[in-house]
């Protein structure tokens, strides 16, 4: 098995398990404070954003990024409520068929980034309804800190679901 191969299978695990009961404003907010106090307690410069479809939740952007981060932000949310998967299970997705979002959908890289960091919000008997970002790391990083947020307040164990 491939590295990608490994990655888009606990990727899949991930999506599969860390999925909300229920997820209103309150929760995104709580989702976005423990995003930043993670990030400030590991020293991280990162942006976060959580988004429900159209509807802004939350954004912080952290000491040290730049304007940059929220396009990234833009572009990798876009990726995930186009498809509803996590930009980093699509990147890896891509990179084993050795191909990219413009050839394979016709897609704009500078609206689409498969890139690591956001992860669809999925509510029980609901499905996606929303994305979490965070921009600033590198990407499987970037990725690992949203996992990490979505196991805490699910209570789920975060050693069997982060990627190695």
């Amino acid at each position: 098995m491939t590295a990608e191969e490994k990655d888009m299978a606990k990727i899949a695990e991930q999506e599969a398990a860390l999925v909300f009961d229920r997820f209103d404003l309150t929760t995104a907010w709580e989702l976005g404070s423990l995003l930043r106090s993670m990030a400030i307690e590991k020293g991280l410069g990162v942006a976060i954003d959580v988004k429900l479809h159209s509807m802004p939740a939350f954004y912080c952007a952290m000491p040290g990024t730049s304007a940059d981060n929220e396009g990234w932000v833009r572009r990798k949310r876009n990726l995930v409520l186009r498809f509803f998967q996590s930009s980093y299970g699509i990147g890896r997705k891509l990179a084993h068929l050795q191909d990219t979002v413009e050839n394979r959908w016709g897609l704009s890289p500078a609206d689409y980034a498969p890139h690591g960091g956001s992860f669809p919000i999925r509510v029980e008997g609901v499905g996606c309804i929303g994305a979490v970002t965070v921009s600033g790391l590198p990407q499987r990083e970037d990725h690992n800190l949203v996992v990490e947020a979505f196991a805490r307040m699910l209570g789920k164990n975060i050693s069997s679901l982060r990627l190695d």
